[in-house]
């Protein structure tokens, strides 16, 4: 049996019965005894166990050769040796433990590359899926339409004239005119009686004399003493 339709009948029977973690791998560069392994986890004894009769019964419908089967009797780890291809059924626990993935895993196959298209299930896989329009991701893009840069010839006018006034001083506006207000009557107030009386008596007061100065020289020169010597008279 050729070897890519094997590897899709042991994926699609580990499906069949919720394999958990299915991966394989291509060992052709490792190992001349088998060309493909497969390693499927399983959560309790009874699914490893049914996950390894869903193996054997589909290879067999399809003309395959069951080389032999091993560890069906505990179900913590069944080995199915299909001559090409390898397939082991390991409980958590045991498949952490032993990490057949970094033994084999140097070239890792993809599961959608190992299904056969004339599966149900591959025909499921390569029919678009229906997106939801509700979220907004998956809403179609609005399509961008090419915008023409050119302006209109009367915009264009528009715009030469807002660029010939960059540059020059604005122009001034004209001052507002100052509105005179309106001015009242003046009214004239005559002075009482005591302002007319302290007038005229300031105007009876004498004229202050003025006292003239001392001439300079008199001033710096010091008063003489004339002294008079009176002659004695003779004696009579």
């Amino acid at each position: 049996m050729d070897i890519k339709k094997l590897q899709a009948i042991v994926v699609d029977a580990l499906e069949d019965v919720k394999g958990q973690e299915i991966m394989l791998f291509d060992t052709t560069g490792l190992t001349s005894l088998f060309d493909r392994i497969a390693v499927v986890s399983g959560t309790s004894n009874r699914q490893t166990k049914a996950l390894a009769a869903s193996v054997r019964d589909k290879v067999k419908e399809s003309g395959g050769d069951i080389i032999g089967m091993e560890g069906e009797d505990t179900g913590e780890w069944v080995l199915v040796d299909l001559g090409d291809m390898i397939v082991h059924i390991m409980q958590p626990a045991i498949r952490q433990y032993y990490r057949l993935e970094e033994i084999w895993g140097e070239k890792p196959v993809k599961l959608g590359a190992a299904k056969r298209k004339s599966t149900v299930e591959a025909a499921e896989a390569a029919e678009p899926k229906v997106k939801s329009k509700h979220l907004a991701a998956n809403q179609d893009a609005p399509v961008v339409k090419p915008i023409n840069e050119r302006k209109p010839a009367a915009k264009r006018a528009t715009t030469a004239k807002a660029s010939d006034t960059i540059g020059k001083p604005a122009a001034k506006k004209p001052a507002a005119k100052r509105v005179s207000k309106p001015v009242g009557k003046t009214i004239t107030v005559a002075p009482s009686r005591t302002e007319i009386a302290a007038v005229e008596a300031t105007k009876a007061k004498p004229p202050k004399r003025k006292v003239a100065a001392p001439a300079a020289a008199e001033a710096a020169e010091p008063a003489k003493r004339v002294i008079k010597r009176v002659a004695k008279k003779a004696a009579e």
